[in-house]
């Protein structure tokens, strides 16, 4: 199991990686500002989405990342 500081650092790498420095700042910033639940975010982020587009969108992400 990762440290939390090692599990944040990758964390943050990731977001850049994906976002750059802008779209990873105004992320953090977003978070930090609206009292962020992410318990109650992701109950709703794929509420309507049915499991096999879940799996289809992450098998999708996986041959993304890896080309």
């Amino acid at each position: 199991m990762r440290t939390e500081t090692v599990l944040k650092a990758e964390a943050i790498d990731l977001l850049l990686k994906t976002f750059g420095v802008l779209e990873t700042e105004r992320f953090i910033a977003s978070i930090k500002s609206n009292n962020f639940d992410y318990t109650e975010w992701h109950k709703n982020l794929w509420k309507d989405k049915s499991i096999e587009e879940i799996h289809k969108m992450a098998t999708e992400f996986e041959k993304e990342k890896y080309k």
